[in-house]
């Protein structure tokens, strides 16, 4: 489970937040803050993964609570650390970038759709759960591993496998983005005028570097059909 502190002045907006994350399968929210030093007491006390932190507190500035718990962060006792996704309606590029230099995973601009948070913060789990997996496997990090982690390369330098096409992979890259709801290899070879098989190899291909999700749609007999979504700032 990813445990997560949220973090806001307002009570009604931080109980609204704590609700769009208690539905999410994996996540439990372990408190709410809000003021910068209750968010801090509560990040000592509760340990979490992630910190949902607004950048208007009453006592200290978002940023600031970041840079602190940056701070007390100690490698040489358990390595625990906490992630941070801004969520405020402060829209100067100055802060902006204040939080991104500070450590911020990212930046959400209110008001939002409740979805946009959510995709944030499984975006945010999917990035620890891939550094955990290369630290418990004790393996070096490869150029694949960290355009995964910090996001794909610009476009045109992107090296695709021997045997795929950049035209194509372009082409299947579309289909995905016009389908937000998913669909299936022959769906997609239907959309893109491919064969079925070629469809699926793009589709698998992006599924393994983390361009998109795959999931499982059971029917009544047979082996279950594999759909594809595009994840959200990964192409």
């Amino acid at each position: 489970m990813t445990k997560v502190l949220v973090v806001d002045d307002d009570f009604m907006v931080a109980k609204l937040h704590c609700r769009y994350v208690s539905v999410m399968d994996g996540f439990t929210v372990v408190g709410a803050a809000h003021s910068g030093a209750e968010a801090l007491r509560a990040a000592r006390e509760l340990r979490p993964d992630l910190v949902l932190l607004d950048i208007y507190l009453p006592d200290m500035d978002g940023i600031s609570v970041l840079r602190e718990l940056r701070a007390a962060e100690d490698p040489a006792t358990d390595g625990h650390s906490v992630d941070a996704l801004f969520i405020t309606a402060a829209r100067d590029a100055g802060v902006v970038r204040a939080a991104l230099r500070a450590g911020a995973l990212h930046y959400l601009i209110k008001p939002f759709h409740p979805s946009a948070l959510q995709e944030q913060v499984r975006h945010v789990a999917s990035l620890r759960n891939r550094l955990d997996a290369l630290d418990e496997a004790h393996q070096e990090a490869r150029q694949e591993d960290v355009d995964r982690i910090f996001g794909t390369r610009p476009p045109g330098s992107r090296e695709l496998p021997k045997g795929l096409a950049a035209h194509t992979a372009d082409l299947v890259e579309r289909v995905l983005r016009e389908h937000p709801e998913g669909l299936s290899a022959s769906q997609c070879a239907e959309a893109g005028s491919l064969s079925r098989v070629s469809a699926r190899r793009y589709l698998e291909y992006f599924a393994e570097t983390g361009r998109a999700e795959v999931t499982l749609r059971y029917g009544g007999t047979g082996r279950p059909e594999r759909r594809y979504r595009a994840v959200l700032n990964r192409f």
